[in-house]
This record gives C-alpha cells, structure tokens and sequence, in this order.
C-alpha cells in the first residue's frame, strides 16, 4: 500500500499548545479537523478515493479563514467566529484580518521627521556604477569618473569660524530638536553669533545642492569634527560680572526652589555666554535686584539689557526656524524680571507669553530639564498670583500629568518630586477657594445637593493632604519643633527647622493648604473678619472651634518656619504663604510680628510688600477707628491678652486700591495660547516648523488684557 495514501493522524485539540499527539487505536475512532468539538465550522463532505489515487480521507483539510492569534502561536485554527476554540480555552484575543508580510506594526508615537541642525550634513551614496559594473557593458553607459582633489586639513589657529557654505553636502541651517530631558544650547544657535548676536543669512535659503563622491564628503566631515567647538569667552566687563554674580547668588535660589538640578543658577548661566539674548535676559534680573536693595545703582542698566533681550526674543519669534527652548526659557526669564519691577504694570509683556511658549514647547509636569524648570516656576508665579486674587489657575492642574501616586517613603530622597505633589494639591485647593458659592439656590433641594457635592470635594482635598504628610519622606518632617516660650529669640512664633530648602518650602504649601482647608469647608465657611456667613455654622458648633484651631495653629507654623528660616532662597517663595497665615491671626503681637518678617524680606529681597502690609492692617481691622480716636475692631478684644499696649492708628489719606473681582479665571493667563482669539505677541509671532516645537515634550501686551494690569499689584505674590 502507497504511503501517501495512509491518512494523516490526528492530534487533539486540547493537547495543541503542548503539541502531544495522540493515535487512537480504533481507526474508526479517528477523526478529522471537521469532527472538532463545539465546532461552529460546518463539515465538508470529504473526498472520495477513486483506485486509491485520491487523498484519504481522514487527511485534514487546509485552513484558509483562520485568526492571525493561531497563526502566530502556529496552532491549527477551527475557523472559529467570533472566538475560535483554541483563543477560548488560552483566554486570548482572536485577531481576524488580512495580513500581508507581517507589517502589522503599532507606533505609539508616529515617526516624525528630525530637523537637521546647523551643523547636519547630508552625503549621499551611489552605488549605481557598483551595480552597473556585474552587468555586461554597463559601466560604459557611465561618464569617466574624476579623481578628486585631496584637501588639505585647516589647523584650529586658523580656522576660527567654519563657512559651511563651502561643504559640498547640502546644509539647511536649523535649531537642534528640543526633546524631554536635552539640555539646550550646547551649540551657538544658528541664528546669532556668541559676540555680536546679528543674523546669519536667511535661514529659509538651502544652500546649492550637489551630488559628489560619498568618500569626498567622509573626508569633509572628519575635517569638520576634527577639532570640538571652543569655549564660549567668560564675561570680562566688571559690572557684567558683577550683575551675574547678583543673579546666581540671589535671584536664582529662589527661581530654584523646585527643582534639583538649579538649571537657572548652575546651568544657564554657563549656556548664556553663547546665547546674547539669554545673558542679557540674566543681567537684567541681577540689576533689578540691586536697584530694589539699594537705590544708589541705576536703573537705566536693568532697562537696556531687558530692551536689548525683548529685542532679540521678538526677532527670534518671527523666524520659523528658532530655537523654541531658547525662546520659551528667554520669556520665563523675562516674565521674572517684570514681576521683580516695581513699575512692571507698565511692560507686561511676557506673562502671557512665556505661558504660550511653554505650551508651545510641551512642557508639563513630566518634564525633564529646564523644561520642567520653566514649567514649575511658571505654575508656581501663576499660584501666587491665584492666592492673592482668590482667581483660578489657568492651567487647570488636572491636565499637568502629574503622577500622584503616594507611597510611603522610609528613606530620604526624591524631595522635589514631592514639592511638586504639594504644590499639585495646593492648585487644586486654590481652584476649590475660587469656586465658592456666593449665593443660595432657588430651592432647599437644590441648595442641599450643592453642599453635599462641595463637601465631597472638600473631603478628597483633605485625604489629599493628609496622605501626603503620611507618605512624604523623613526629610520633609521637621528636624526640631520649639515652643514659643523656650526660644532664646522671644518670638510668639514656635522655632521649627528643616535641613533642606526643598523641604522648607513643601512644608509651607502643606500648612497653606491646611489653612485654607480649614476656612473653605462648605458646612463652616469663614470670612476675613472672623464671621461666619452662612447659617450652618450655627449647627456645627464643634466643628467651628476644630477648624479655628486648625487654621490657627497652622497659620503659626507658617510664621515660624519664615522666622527662622536662614535660607535666603526661600524668602521670595514665602511671601505669600506668609499673608496667607497672617490674615488668621488674632493676637497684636504675633500681628506686629508678622510685618517685621515682611519688613526683613523687603531688606533681603527687595520685594514691595508694603501693599501686603496694608491689606492686612485693614483685614485686622487697625485703621477703623470711631470719633474718639479708639479702636472698634474685633482685633481690639485681643490685644488684651497681649503684653503689647494698645496702639491705634489713625489711617493716612491714601487713595484707594481698585481690587480686581475674585472667584474668576486667572486673566492675566487666560487668553496665553498663540492658538486664543488675542495671543501674545501680535505682529512678531510666525509659527514655528512642527518639528521644531511640537516634538520638544520632554513640551506687546494683548489689547484687552492691558486694563487687569491696572490693580497695581505684583503679579507673583
């Protein structure tokens, strides 16, 4: 008997992932792919054997429908649908569909074109005479080719500036791609030179193209990379490293609070010797900063190098081949300097655009390197503000990508990381303070499901806050806590010390956050004078006394870790923390207290904060006088328990602060997206290339904005 003709034994389908086959020893009990079990496939009748010529007919037949899951496991697929037997029992996902050559590729993120830098080079390679040579006659149908010339190699004293329009390689003079995590300017920009800061040619032109020999080019490109690019030149005028020295030693401390690598005191300081626009953007800050400490500097030096930095970052802003990262990290900087200036509300240029560009660039909370700086110090100026105001953030928090997850950390490390965490819960607390009603539903109903609905929101808040307090490492807790009455420095504040700025200043989001927790419950709310406004209060008796003595004894953490603290880098960031707990206090001497820190803050930083000071008289109620010269504020009945003798002030004329409306969005932020009906920089932004801004993830004042900008106040605190 022909041995083809035996028929094929069968195998069992639940032994096919092992590949255990098995022969039953009745033939009759054999069986074919069409006796499957629970088989949804309709039989085909089989062939029949004509002289034993035909195939047998037990031999299974071939599969033509089967899935692409059984195909690539290489199991034998009943055909099965919707599910075949074999994806039923492994629990798997049934792939139907064609698939040809198995292309089927998934790209989380497409590819995209690379921009080539200033300094790419492109060569290209024929092998077509290679080829033609294997073929009979046809390297003859190619032109003779000329033995070129061997260049000789230029020495590094010669060659100060390479002329890349002599490459014989096609060159397209663009900025380098701004990705998560790349460290700018590591080359001068394309568009300005490290002396002058003019123009190259256009950087639309493409230089004349040509196809040489690919060796030649080789021979190009080792002459080229011979030799690493010099150093840029250090600062050599006096009041330029005077100014400098100002901007890493007291301006930048505090820019870096929140973040670990200090990108504005360590980093861009280097990088700003190559770029004009970042270095004067620097300069400009160091000067304002002097001129706030000390009115002997002049101002007009501050001016020119801002007017010299504005000027540059406008001009950049019109060419489609910029270095976005330049630009975004340039109008961060400049938005610093105009909330340091006293007479800022005349040039608020770069609030909004600053925002844009970060966006521009993709910044966000997942952000590495002065990508995640500016980003920060962005949000962090933008929460200030917010805190003032009572105004909603902009960016709303939720869209940040911020991973909030928080396990409990027993060893130090990674304090920043947690900044930001509380610095994400301190946002969305703000956000909840602004959206507080101010009126009553129509209906009971409808007034009771708000409440129940604010009151959830209040409660995740507190879970947020306490869990990060639980969780945090050991290095955010305080190293020592001492009582007011046993401190050598007589302060009515407790003395609380933390070994590292970060932790100083994630511990004062975490008592802000807790203190505005505490006056923002929908069931207790609170008011500046100490009333309650809403006639819930009256019912929860207990729960008004918890929550005074919760903001009461933050408020005084507050003031105690900006007493002691010593790190001048962490007075700035304070500012607001500070009138934040000061507007919970009660008692005249811890009151008088609080404005001499202001008073102290004002001398190390400059910064005005006598508006500060005057709000918070007039919350405590010291210039209400009545017509005998007494006080009739609440703040009168407490002083009696001070040592501090009762002073009423008598109010000076001064004329009156027109206060921007509260519980709105952020305005000054609001319209900051080149893609809003009035963007930044009208008539000197032109879009960028894709590549060269929308691949950088790790991402003139408008006209109707210019009347926010009439409340007289800094924008960052």
């Amino acid at each position: 008997m022909n041995q083809s003709s035996l028929p094929t034994p069968p195998y069992d389908a639940t032994d096919a992932g092992s590949h255990n086959f098995r022969m039953p020893k009745d033939p009759s009990q054999r069986s074919t792919p069409n006796t499957i079990r629970n088989s949804p496939v309709d039989t085909v009748p089989e062939p029949n054997i004509v002289d034993g010529s035909s195939t047998a007919a037990g031999k299974p037949r071939r599969v033509r429908t089967g899935c692409l899951t059984c195909r690539e496991r290489h199991l034998k697929c009943d055909e099965g649908v919707p599910v075949c037997q074999n994806c039923r029992k492994s629990s798997r996902q049934c792939k139907r569909g064609v698939r040809l050559n198995f292309i089927d590729t998934r790209c989380e993120q497409p590819p995209h074109l690379l921009p080539p830098v200033h300094d790419w080079k492109v060569t290209f390679e024929d092998n077509s005479r290679e080829i033609a040579s294997e073929y009979e006659g046809g390297l003859q149908r190619y032109s003779p080719v000329e033995t070129p010339r061997k260049r000789r190699r230029l020495t590094p004293p010669t060659e100060t500036m390479y002329d890349y329009s002599q490459l014989d390689a096609p060159i397209i003079q663009q900025q380098p791609l701004p990705q998560q995590g790349y460290q700018p300017f590591a080359e001068p920009a394309a568009m300005y030179t490290p002396t002058t800061g003019q123009s190259f040619d256009d950087p639309n032109q493409v230089m004349p193209q040509s196809y040489p020999d690919h060796r030649q080019n080789y021979d190009q490109q080792m002459m080229i990379h011979q030799e690493p690019d010099p150093p840029a030149p250090p600062l050599t005028l006096k009041e330029e490293v005077l100014y400098m020295q100002v901007f890493v030693e007291e301006v930048a401390l505090w820019m870096d609070s929140m973040d670990k690598d200090k990108h504005f005191s360590r980093i861009l300081p280097f990088q700003a010797l190559r770029e004009p626009m970042l270095k004067y953007a620097l300069l400009a800050c160091g000067v304002r900063h002097l001129t706030l400490i000390n009115s002997a500097y002049p101002e007009e030096h501050a001016l020119t190098y801002y007017a010299e930095s504005n000027k540059l970052l406008l001009k950049s802003l019109q060419n489609p081949n910029r270095d976005t990262v330049l630009c975004a990290t340039a109008a961060t900087i400049l938005n610093v300097y105009e909330t340091m200036s006293e007479k800022a509300l005349q040039r608020m240029n770069h609030i909004a655009g600053a925002r844009a560009l970060i966006k521009e660039c993709r910044w966000d909370a997942s952000s590495n390197g002065v990508g995640g700086a500016c980003f920060w110090l962005n949000v962090g100026m933008e929460l200030f503000s917010c805190l003032h105001f009572n105004w909603g953030l902009a960016w709303d928090p939720d869209t940040w990508g911020i991973d909030m997850t928080m396990n409990p950390q027993s060893q130090s490390g990674n304090e920043v990381e947690w900044t930001h965490k509380m610095l994400w819960i301190l946002a969305k607390i703000t956000n909840f303070r602004s959206s507080t009603p101010r009126f009553q539903e129509q209906t009971m109903h409808a007034e009771q499901i708000r409440l129940q609905t604010r009151l959830q929101q209040w409660l995740g808040l507190k879970q947020f806050c306490d869990r990060w307090d639980k969780c945090a490492p050991p290095s955010m807790q305080p190293m020592a806590v001492v009582p007011p009455y046993l401190t050598s420095s007589k302060s009515a504040f407790p003395e609380v010390w933390h070994l590292k700025r970060t932790a100083i200043v994630g511990r004062l989001f975490w008592h802000t956050a807790q203190v505005l927790l505490a006056s923002t419950h929908p069931l207790v709310p609170w008011s500046s004078q100490g009333d309650t406004n809403n006639s819930n209060s009256n019912n929860n008796p207990q729960l008004a006394a918890d929550l005074a003595q919760t903001r009461l004894h933050h408020a005084r953490q507050i003031c105690g870790i900006v007493k002691h603290a010593k790190d001048r880098g962490v007075a700035s960031a304070s500012i607001r923390c500070l009138a934040v707990a000061g507007d919970h206090l009660r008692i005249r001497r811890e009151q008088e207290e609080v404005l001499e820190i202001f008073e102290r803050i004002k001398g190390e930083t400059g910064w005005r904060v006598a508006f500060i000071n005057d709000e918070l008289k007039e919350k405590w109620g010291w210039n209400k006088v009545d017509a005998y010269g007494n006080q009739t504020s609440r703040s009168a009945f407490y002083q009696q328990s001070s040592n501090a003798p009762s002073v009423a002030t008598v109010p000076a004329s001064q004329p009156t602060r027109q206060k921007p409306p509260s519980g709105i969005v952020n305005p000054l932020y609001k319209n900051a997206d080149f893609a809003s009906q009035n963007p930044p920089y009208q008539g000197s932004y032109v879009p960028p290339v894709p590549a060269a801004s929308y691949l950088s993830h790790h991402h003139g004042v408008p006209g109707n904005e210019a009347a926010l900008y009439r409340y007289g106040t800094i924008a960052a605190l």
